[in-house]
């Protein structure tokens, strides 16, 4: 009979000690669980180093982050998203920033491509790479005397990187800038430059003497 009470005795304790592993596996499965549905971070790209529009960019240039964004995902370029051919840069992007599909476009079918523009006179100090100017021009008189009224050539252009002055640029007059054109209106700005027009840049949305 003792023999018999002791064996009960360890069978108590044994189922015991089961249940108890029981419930401290499925505690930190319940943890597990929680965690994971809480952390809904995603693995976005973003620049290594601050990119220009223009650039062509590809999986060197791009690090990974994983952030919570808060279901705004797919504003951003995700992890194996990027192209085999890699991307076209079309507006600045800082170094270290998340890179937005906005800031992007295919390599193979960008619609813009880059011009550098001589300037008649100088461009503003808010010229810089990444801003958005209007491109003008003054059409030149056909007796080569004087300049007609300004028009706007290109809305909405984006500036690549502002020309450093050389000994031609600064003896023809206001420096030069680099520009993305919509392909549609390079035709137009070349035939500008053809006929010695006074080309100017403004930023977007202000007036012409500004």
């Amino acid at each position: 009979m003792a023999v018999t009470a002791s064996r009960r005795r360890r069978g108590a304790i044994d189922m015991r000690l089961v249940v108890g592993l029981v419930l401290v596996a499925a505690s930190v499965a319940g943890v597990v669980a929680l965690v994971g549905a809480l952390d809904r971070r995603t693995t976005v790209y973003a620049a290594a180093s601050a990119l220009s529009p223009g650039d062509r960019i590809d999986r060197g240039d791009l690090v990974e982050r994983s952030v919570a964004l808060d279901g705004a995902d797919a504003l951003y370029l995700r992890e194996g998203e990027l192209p085999a051919d890699g991307l076209v840069v079309v507006r600045a992007v800082r170094d270290g920033e998340l890179l937005p599909r906005a800031a992007v476009g295919d390599a193979a079918g960008v619609r813009s491509t880059a011009l550098v523009l001589e300037l008649a006179a100088p461009a503003s100090s808010s010229v810089r790479s990444g801003a958005t100017v209007d491109v003008w021009a003054s059409p030149a008189h056909a007796d080569g005397r004087g300049f007609g009224a300004p028009v706007v050539l290109v809305a909405d252009a984006v500036v690549v990187r502002v020309v450093e002055d050389d000994g031609l640029v600064a003896a023809r007059g206001g420096g030069a800038v680099e520009v993305l054109v919509p392909r549609g209106r390079v035709a137009r700005v070349l035939q500008a430059q053809a006929n010695g027009d006074a080309l100017a840049v403004v930023p977007a949305g202000l007036p012409l003497g500004g």
